[in-house]
């Protein structure tokens, strides 16, 4: 048996969207299931949209999720004489002919057939032309096209996910293969490209499935052997419509430029549309690989949910080293300054933020984003935190006294805020939570977040004091609950 050779054929008409990363995906799982190769085909024959950005856009998002190919890539545009071979041998076989009307005839022709009634889709009126008077108008510098001769039988092929398609041939028009510049068509360009690769298995989304009936005659035609078809339906928006920019974030680098790692973005991919027949979600590689089969993958359509994503990249996030982090936020707070957004010096406090942070963040950019006060004076409180904590009157005086408490500490650890507090609490016949939360709004302006007490140590005794006051002078402005409008 061939060892079973698999590919991935993205068009640089754009970026590299999250439909073709699980495509990709999902043909290097079964590469690997089957001790095969994954191979990359660039399909820039479209001049005016092929653009390098997006080729290397492809190629960067597909190093960072780490589907690399096991042999040098191929471009379409460096193939066009092997496609002029196999449409002269189309054309030699009687399965192909040249059709010297022009577009616009075409297209009058067309609509002609529509008006009349006729069921059957259009055949080209020189698809029956003898070969010698073809040739003659060849030479004699008439311009053609070259359409495939659409035979008079039914197309049969064996879907891995839709079981045994049948389309008739009175549905399928005589589809042109080279156009009159002489270029190819995507449909010959594809069949001899997957010949030429020895592609043993083609799994593509389902929006390819019209297409593989006229690539089916094409491989009968010239007596190759067709691939194995696997068609994977479309991936949807949560509104049930195809995922598309509307629906947020399509490209794969914009998950990775807001901080996603590419473990998540592969795991979730891959369980978009299969499923390994249990309940996991979290897995290896190595895991997908010897679980992934093609009777897995769902006949219907996945819908894309970026709240799981987000779940999962958290978890992906929670197990990096706290070095890692460091290292990708750095930057972030770098440019914060610069900016003016974040003051001098608030960087020191980036290794503390992260280790108090990281399990509950999904994105790294959550760290900063959403915790600023680790990195500067709070500016604003949470409204519906501030209108629930902070309605009894007597809070700022708590706060003033709970801080001159803090203040007289010599040694400012958990162990001895917590106790402070508690005390303090007992004597107000009040219950601890009528402290706690003041003063974590006090010295966070928010509602949540890591533990109070990891947080005050974090800030220190000055910054925590500071704050309490703040807090206090704002409540007798603003009153109980502040009005912040």
């Amino acid at each position: 048996m061939s060892i079973p050779r698999l590919r991935f054929a993205p068009s640089p008409t754009g970026y590299l969207h999250i439909g073709g990363a699980r495509t990709a995906i999902f043909n290097w799982l079964l590469a690997r299931k089957l001790g095969g190769k994954f191979l990359l085909r660039i399909e820039d024959t479209d001049k005016s949209r092929s653009k390098k950005e997006y080729e290397d856009d492809i190629l960067d998002a597909m190093q960072w999720l780490n589907i690399v190919p096991d042999e040098e890539l191929l471009r379409q545009s460096n193939q066009g004489s092997f496609y002029r071979e196999v449409v002269d041998a189309l054309i030699q076989r009687g399965a192909a002919y040249r059709d010297f009307v022009s577009p616009e005839e075409t297209e009058m022709l067309k609509a002609e057939s529509i008006k009349s009634g006729v069921q059957v889709a259009f055949r080209g009126i020189h698809r029956d032309m003898n070969q010698e008077t073809s040739d003659r108008l060849v030479e004699t510098g008439e311009p053609y096209a070259v359409r495939f001769k659409i035979p008079d039988e039914s197309v049969v092929f064996q879907d891995g996910v839709h079981g045994k398609v049948e389309v008739p041939p009175d549905s399928i028009e005589d589809f042109v293969i080279m156009r009159r510049d002489f270029t190819p068509t995507y449909q010959v360009a594809v069949v001899s490209d997957d010949f030429l690769m020895g592609i043993t298995h083609v799994i593509r989304g389902d929006d390819h499935i019209s297409n593989t009936p006229k690539q089916t005659l094409i491989y009968k035609a010239m007596g190759w052997e067709p691939p194995e078809f696997i068609h994977v339906p479309l991936i949807l928006g949560p509104d049930k419509k195809r995922l598309s920019k509307r629906h947020g974030a399509s490209a794969v680098t914009e998950y990775r430029d807001k901080g996603y790692q590419p473990e998540a973005i592969f795991n979730f991919l891959a369980l978009l549309g299969w499923s390994p027949g249990d309940d996991r979600e979290n897995m290896t590689p190595e895991e997908m690989i010897e679980a992934f089969s093609i009777k897995g993958i769902n006949p219907k359509s996945a819908v894309f949910d970026e709240k799981k994503l987000e779940w999962m990249n958290g978890e992906y996030l929670s197990r990096l080293p706290d070095e890692v982090l460091i290292k990708q936020l750095r930057p972030v707070i770098a440019e914060k300054v610069i900016s003016g957004e974040l003051p001098k010096g608030c960087g020191s406090m980036l290794p503390v933020a992260v280790k108090l942070i990281k399990s509950r963040a999904r994105v790294p950019l959550d760290i900063i984003d959403r915790n600023l006060y680790f990195f500067k004076e709070p500016e604003t409180l949470d409204p519906k935190a501030a209108k629930k904590r902070l309605k009894d009157p007597e809070t700022p005086e708590r706060l003033e006294e709970l801080a001159r408490r803090f203040d007289a500490l010599s040694d400012f650890n958990e162990e001895t805020t917590d106790e402070v507090l508690r005390t303090y609490a007992e004597e107000l016949e009040v219950g601890s939570g009528k402290l706690i939360h003041p003063t974590r709004l006090a010295v966070t302006g928010i509602g949540g977040g890591p533990g109070l007490y990891d947080v005050l140590i974090a800030l220190g005794k000055e910054k925590v004091i500071n704050r309490m006051k703040w807090l206090a002078d704002l409540l007798r402005e603003k009153g109980t609950p502040p009005n912040l409008s």
